[in-house]
């Protein structure tokens, strides 16, 4: 995601916040006004936003002072000029309680406000370091309008504050919500990465003038539609206003591709992915520990294998354990100076490239642009967003909130890169939950009557689907061993093995699965609707998969016959666009479906050999002297898996 969320919290985290966050992620000097500070490590000050600044008197746009941030995050919601409110008081003659009250925004609160972290893509933040003056002042005006539509949202569509006994009442706070940005420009690790701070309060004003708090738990839970939201607007922002285009680009296998900016090459993303390096490395470890871990009756800890959730906490155990120090801020125009010449001499990528990054983005957006047709269809989105959502969902149930995140996830692989319609997402979900989403929600409290909250399923079955298949357990090989530790010999390895040279057995990603599903459903809804007559419900402009870039097409199947030869080297199958042109002519919704009879045969054998090729690799860890060994079942009819040396990482979380 490209928005992460952070409570902030009175006391040391608000301190943290002050001395370090707001100056650039820098050291702030002991002692330093706060302007001074952020003049000496180049960034720029602070600014307010959100529709709330005006109950408070204050403007967007202004400056952000400490005694402001002070008074609103650190003093527990108090206004942000406390300090004068109070003065007025008490020289009106008003005793020193009362005076301190007026100044107070409702109750003192412990968690004050919370930190959304808001950077773009990959290429969109490389063609901001690495591009001329008005390439630089175009993303980053596409940034920041992103950032204020989605706080936009947020103050119409999530944030609520909760009143009453246990909090039952729930009331949007109409006057919105007051904000403060800081931009940074560099990650840890002093490569590019253009990000913003934005600290919201969590005080919200009610519809009878009280202050309110606002539910961080339903902030929390909208994260992922709001990353989603953002991405959607800078990327098509950028590529307007730049000329660009955006493509799909698997990152890890089986995972869900992520948008980027087509032309901009991948080895400038692996030149600024030092951390991410780091992390991989560790995780791998974290891993291995996980799946060898003992309890105290030498039985295993855990699971044999990893699951989803399971390595998402070992990935953030990886993260904190690499975490760098913080070096000291530079001014932009240095660092982009040196950027560009750290890019040129350890990238790999050619230096007319780099020189000439938007000029090469722009030629490979034009072919695409020609190539690929921009084509939105609301009914067949519906089927492949609800599809998608059902089967990534624990037990297949979601809220509106994962249908809304997976339409924008859709709308930007289908648009690439394309200025999408304002409430087209919104159109999308409606559809999808008209048509392909059944209730069950069993409402014991006000807040379960929501339509956030409502509770749904898919209507129809999935049962032909191929059933997501578990890594037969693995045995112990005691030739192959985690990497020595940091101080550890390089003798005490097996002779030709380099650190991290071993493999832990994983649970099968579902997104593969999620893809097929919504190729089942489509395939489903045109047999039975083969003999129906034009103008019917499931009436089809054009099929969505148009739009789909050949990098996600299966390939054309081996003849059976000649399985032992090489694959010929060629492009992948696209969709004709002469015939897709002939299917906007017709609008014949029965011939823009056939295309998908074609597509789910592609992707189920490419989902039945995704499947074989997991087991291949599992099956590596079998003993091949004690194959036919009785080996102890669990209840889950897995073998256990026996170790042979546990490792230091214990944990209480089991992953299901």
């Amino acid at each position: 995601m490209t928005v992460d969320i952070k409570i902030i919290r009175a006391g040391q985290m608000y301190r943290y916040y002050l001395r370090e966050t707001v100056v650039g992620d820098g050291r702030r000097p002991a002692r330093t006004p706060l302007r001074a500070a952020q003049e000496q490590a180049g960034v720029p000050v602070g600014r307010r936003m959100g529709r709330g600044l005006a109950a408070l008197g204050l403007a967007a746009g202004e400056e952000v002072t400490e005694a402001q941030l002070r008074n609103l995050f650190g003093e527990r919601g108090r206004h942000p000029y406390a300090g004068r409110i109070e003065a007025d008081r008490l020289a009106a003659g008003d005793a020193a309680k009362k005076a301190f009250k007026a100044g107070a925004l409702g109750r003192r609160v412990t968690v004050t406000g919370v930190d959304f972290v808001f950077r773009p893509q990959p290429t969109i933040y490389l063609l901001w370091a690495l591009g001329d003056d008005e390439t630089r002042q175009v993303i980053e005006a596409a940034h920041e309008r992103a950032i204020v539509r989605v706080l936009e949202w947020i103050e119409d569509e999530v944030a609520v504050i909760r009143y009453g006994k246990d909090g039952v009442y729930r009331v949007r706070p109409p006057g919105g919500l007051v904000a403060a940005r800081f931009r940074h420009y560099e990650a840890r690790s002093g490569m590019p990465l253009l990000h913003d701070h934005v600290l919201l309060s969590v005080k919200g004003q009610r519809l009878d003038g009280k202050w309110g708090s606002i539910h961080t738990t339903a902030l929390h839970e909208n994260t992922v539609a709001a990353s989603a939201l953002y991405n959607e607007l800078v990327m098509s922002e950028v590529c307007e206003a730049l000329g660009l285009a955006s493509e799909p680009r698997t990152v890890t296998e089986g995972r869900r591709p992520v948008m980027e900016i087509a032309g901009v090459p991948h080895e400038l993303i692996r030149w600024t992915a030092r951390r991410s390096d780091q992390i991989s490395a560790c995780l791998e470890e974290l891993e291995h520990e996980y799946v060898t871990a003992l309890d105290d009756d030498g039985e295993p800890q855990f699971l044999p294998v990893v699951s989803e959730r399971a390595r998402a906490k070992l990935n953030a155990m990886a993260a904190r354990k690499t975490r760098p120090p913080k070096q000291k801020t530079r001014p932009l125009a240095q660092l982009r100076v040196w950027w560009k010449t750290s890019a040129i001499l350890t990238s790999g990528v050619a230096a007319d490239v780099i020189n000439s990054l938007l000029e090469h983005a722009r030629a490979t957006a034009a072919a695409i642009r020609a190539r690929v047709a921009a084509v939105v269809d609301v009914a067949l989105a519906a089927v492949d967003v609800t599809a998608t959502v059902f089967v990534m969902n624990e037990g297949g149930r979601f809220h509106r909130r994962h249908l809304l995140a997976e339409a924008r996830r859709h709308l930007a692989l289908v648009l690439r890169g394309r200025r999408i319609d304002p409430g087209l997402d919104d159109q999308i979900v409606a559809a999808a939950i008209s048509t392909h989403c059944r209730d069950i929600s069993e409402p014991k409290t006000v807040r379960g009557l929501e339509a956030g909250y409502r509770l749904y399923t898919a209507r129809w079955s999935l049962s032909d689907l191929p059933a997501r298949r578990r890594p037969p357990t693995p045995a112990p090989d005691p030739d192959r061993q985690p990497p020595a530790d940091a101080g550890e010999s390089a003798e005490l390895r097996p002779p030709g093995q380099d650190a991290g040279e071993w493999e832990v057995p994983r649970f099968p990603l579902q997104y593969e699965r999620a893809v097929l599903a919504g190729a089942v459903v489509r395939e489903k809804l045109r047999i039975i609707t083969a003999g129906a007559v034009r103008g019917r419900a499931y009436d089809v402009v054009a099929h969505q998969q148009a739009a789909m870039p050949e990098q996600l097409l299966a390939p054309e199947l081996a003849d059976p016959e000649h399985n032992d030869q090489e694959p010929e080297a060629g492009p992948r199958e696209a969709i004709d666009m002469k015939a897709l042109r002939a299917l906007r002519q017709s609008r014949m919704d029965v011939e823009a479906l056939d295309l998908t009879a074609e597509r789910l045969r592609h992707l189920q054998d490419a989902f039945t050999e995704a499947a074989d090729a997991s087991r291949t690799r599992t099956d590596r860890y079998a003993e091949p002297d004690d194959a036919d060994a009785a080996h102890p079942v669990r209840e889950d009819g897995q073998r256990v898996y026996r170790p042979e040396q546990p490792g230091p990482y214990r944990g209480r979380e089991s992953a299901r």
